[in-house]
């Protein structure tokens, strides 16, 4: 299917350029829905041009945050697809910490969002004993969405696959339980970065990268050349977690193996 000529007017390209300029999001290397949903905004908004829909998201924090979050970029929550998370406890994080014979991995939460993931990520660290002193690396391309992750406040729903005893050791509970806040042990355990995937260049070395739900808003171009960027970014022997509705399909022609479901490693 070609898309919509809406999608490729000059007016719009024009609308894409100022908008990376001000918030590092280059719309072109989405796919088409995320394009759907930029238009469906603007329709909700009943803005008629697109100047007046840049102005209004440049001038306004709160339509700012609403235009990035009906993308539904920042859409996450605690422990997400939780099997992930105790194979990470259970079977990775110890694995790693045998192989490499220290408690000093270098973890990564790529396309953090609003926090839950790298607080997921830091919890396990502490969990399974890894040095403090080595802190969870949490980035994001949305200066907004990091400020939020930041606070460490979070909904009672947000927490539903936590286990009872992390809520207790990791948390304190406010509003009458509705309301929870990340205690300071595991706030010290991450280190937030405005970061874009895309422009910017990826270190190195890292033992375990997390980037779940975000490529698969990605072109296949795009998509090819971050997991490229995410291999090299990996130690030998790391593990690439993604999300449980994405497959790298050419992982072997990048250099990954199959480490089990969504999960790949670089020997």
């Amino acid at each position: 299917m070609e898309e919509p000529s809406l999608y490729n007017s000059p007016e719009y390209e024009a609308f894409k350029q100022k908008l990376r300029k001000i918030i590092g999001l280059d719309l072109n290397s989405y796919k088409n829905q995320i394009h759907r949903r930029v238009h469906m905004l603007r329709d909700r908004w009943n803005v008629k041009t697109y100047d007046d829909y840049f102005s209004m998201i440049k001038n306004d924090d709160k339509k700012l945050r609403e235009f990035l979050d009906y993308l539904t970029i920042n859409v996450s929550e605690f422990f997400r697809n939780d099997k992930q998370w105790w194979k990470l406890r259970d079977q990775l994080l110890p694995e790693l910490v045998k192989k490499r014979g220290t408690r000093r991995l270098k973890l990564w939460s790529a396309g953090c969002a609003t926090g839950e993931e790298p607080y997921s990520l830091a919890i396990l660290s502490a969990v399974c004993g890894l040095e403090a002193s080595v802190p969870v690396l949490a980035c994001d391309i949305d200066q907004g969405a990091l400020a939020i992750a930041q606070k460490g406040t979070y909904l009672k729903r947000q927490l539903l696959n936590a286990p009872p005893d992390y809520l207790h050791k990791y948390f304190t509970t406010s509003d009458g339980g509705e309301t929870y806040q990340i205690n300071s042990e595991i706030k010290r355990r991450i280190t937030w970065k405005r970061f874009n995937m895309i422009d910017d260049s990826f270190g190195t070395g890292f033992d375990v990268i997390l980037c779940r739900n975000v490529v698969i808003y990605f072109t296949m171009e795009t998509k090819a050349a971050l997991y490229a960027k995410f291999y090299n970014a990996l130690a030998p022997g790391g593990y690439f977690l993604v999300g449980s509705t994405e497959q790298i399909f050419e992982y072997k022609k990048i250099g990954f193996e199959s480490a089990g479901p969504f999960l790949y490693t670089k020997k």
